[in-house]
Parts: C-alpha cells; sequence; structure tokens
C-alpha cells in the first residue's frame, strides 16, 4: 500500500521558513557569544584588536594558554574549583535524595509542615551579613568546608526531586514492602534506579551551580591555597589582576600578549568544563526537567 504524499500549501512553506529563520537568529545569538571567546583567545593578540566578529582564529596561537600554565595561581585554583564542584555535587545529590524520599511518602506525619518550611527558604534568606557571622561562628571561614556545607541542600531541586519520585508507581513500594523491605531499601534498590534521569538533572543543576558559584570565594575565604577559578577571574577582570600574569612572562611573550586576550583565555577555560559536561548530560535534561516539574 503506497502512502499518500502529503504536499504543503505555500502558506505552510512560508511559514516553515521563517520558523527556521528565527531559529537559526536564536542559535546563533546564543552560541556565538561563548564561540567569540573561545576564538579570541585562540588569536594573535594585534590581530585580535582590530575587533569585528571572530568566526575563526585570527594568526592561531596557543601563547595566552602556555603563558597561563606556567603561572602557580591559575592550576590551584582550577583544582579548588573541580574538587568543590565534584564535592559539592557529590553530598548535594546524597542530602537531596535523602530529603525528598520521606517527603514524597504520602502517609508521612509532619510532612506537609517541612514542606512549608523549607518552601520558606526559598522565599526569605537571613541576608549577607547574618550568613557570614553565622559561618563566623562556625568557624569555617578560610577553611574548603565553606564551599560544601552551607548551600549543600537547594529546595527548589529538592521539591523537583519530590515530585519525581512521586510519580513512581506505589504498587512498586507495596509490594516491596510485602517482601521486607524497608524505606532505606527501597531507596537504595528501586527509587534511585528509576530515576537516573531526574539524577542526572539534579547533577547538572548542582554541578552547574556549583562551578559558577563564586561569592563564597569572596566573602568567606582569603587564604589564596582556597581560591577558586572564578574568584581568579573575577580577579583578572576587575583588579587588572592579568598583569600579574603578563609580568611573570618574559618580556618578549609579554610583548605579544594583551590584558584582553588574557581575559578571554581565562573565561574560555572557566567555560568549556561546562559545555562539556552538558553535552553528556542534555539528553537527560528536558526528561528529568518535565517529569520533575508536575505535581501527580
Amino acid at each position: 500500500m503506497s502512502k499518500v504524499k502529503y504536499k504543503k500549501s505555500p502558506g505552510e512553506r512560508v511559514s516553515e521558513l521563517i520558523i527556521n529563520i528565527l531559529l537559526v537568529i536564536i542559535v546563533f545569538v546564543m552560541i556565538y557569544p561563548f564561540w567569540h571567546v573561545l576564538m579570541y583567545s585562540l588569536s594573535d593578540s594585534r590581530a585580535a584588536m582590530s575587533g569585528g566578529l571572530f568566526f575563526y582564529p585570527r594568526k592561531f596561537t596557543l601563547i595566552t594558554y602556555r603563558m597561563l600554565i606556567r603561572t602557580k595561581q591559575i592550576f590551584i585554583a582550577f583544582k579548588n574549583s573541580v574538587l568543590k564542584t565534584v564535592l559539592a555535587t557529590f553530598f548535594s545529590l546524597i542530602i537531596t535524595a535523602l530529603t525528598a524520599y520521606p517527603l514524597s511518602i504520602p502517609g508521612l506525619k509532619g510532612r506537609r509542615l517541612v514542606q512549608v518550611y523549607i518552601f520558606f527558604t526559598m522565599l526569605f534568606s537571613g541576608g549577607i551579613i547574618p550568613t557570614y557571622l553565622l559561618i563566623k561562628d562556625l568557624h569555617m571561614l578560610d577553611t574548603f568546608w565553606v564551599y560544601l556545607i552551607p548551600g549543600m541542600l537547594s529546595a527548589h531541586h529538592m521539591f523537583i526531586l519530590r515530585n519525581f519520585f512521586q510519580a513512581i508507581p506505589d504498587s512498586l513500594e507495596e509490594s516491596a514492602m510485602l517482601d521486607g523491605a524497608s524505606h532505606m531499601d527501597i531507596l537504595l534498590w528501586i527509587v534511585l534506579p528509576l530515576s537516573k534521569a531526574a539524577f542526572a538533572t539534579q547533577t547538572m543543576f548542582y554541578g552547574v551551580s556549583n562551578w559558577n558559584e563564586y561569592m563564597d570565594g569572596v566573602l568567606y575565604v582569603n587564604d589564596q591555597r582556597l581560591q577558586l577559578l572564578q574568584v581568579y577571574l573575577r580577579q583578572l577582570i576587575y583588579t587588572d589582576g592579568s598583569k600579574s600574569v603578563l609580568s611573570g612572562a618574559d618580556l618578549a611573550a609579554s610583548a605579544a600578549v594583551t590584558e584582553e586576550s588574557m581575559k578571554m583565555t581565562v573565561v574560555a577555560i572557566t567555560v568549556l568544563p561546562v559545555i562539556i559536561v552538558y553535552s553528556f548530560l542534555q539528553k537527560y535534561y528536558m526528561k528529568g526537567i518535565m517529569i520533575g516539574s508536575v505535581k501527580e
């Protein structure tokens, strides 16, 4: 049986063409800023100073990357950022799951009161000064713990994960309980394996947030050994810290590199890890968001 080929009307073709053109423009507007930074960092500084659009490197060079590699602080900052992102994301996922699962159980006593208490934190916060005084009293200033503990649980992410858990059929949990499984067994062996999409989404949320967060490093940490890559980037942009990087290089290299090229290089190093991680997790993103955002 032959299939009848649908013939589009002229109006549908025009509409489709307009939509495709708009989508291309939107994609270009979203992607080009990142591409511009990357191409600028790979270009010769003097050629890059001419301005304009950067679709490819102008006189390709890796001199700014080589200069940054020679600086000790960039490795310290990069190591701290990676360590903070991995550990903070890991602990946040554990705490979020342990909080979301009990709140997804309908028969839990006091569940609504706890949910209101957590939801309240989404609307109001203690403020910068009270938070600073609290962290100071807890002796977390200039310690790595200040990167992990204060933002360990996000109420927004917890509610998304709770809704995802609520979407899992109750019959699975009931049958497991009849076989003698505890709530912890159900969480570990039934709920979590069925929540891979949700956890991939939460991992990306927490990971990107922890990677981009720099206020903790600005407000609570003065020790250069604990400096984050984002704080190092802020130092280059706002305090002309790139002069210290340039001054540490040989005269020939310093003369060939501008501060703007150095800033673009650090921005590229900061953004690329997030883009790489997102490329692996994006297939779970929409599924985790759509299922977790709809209350059953």
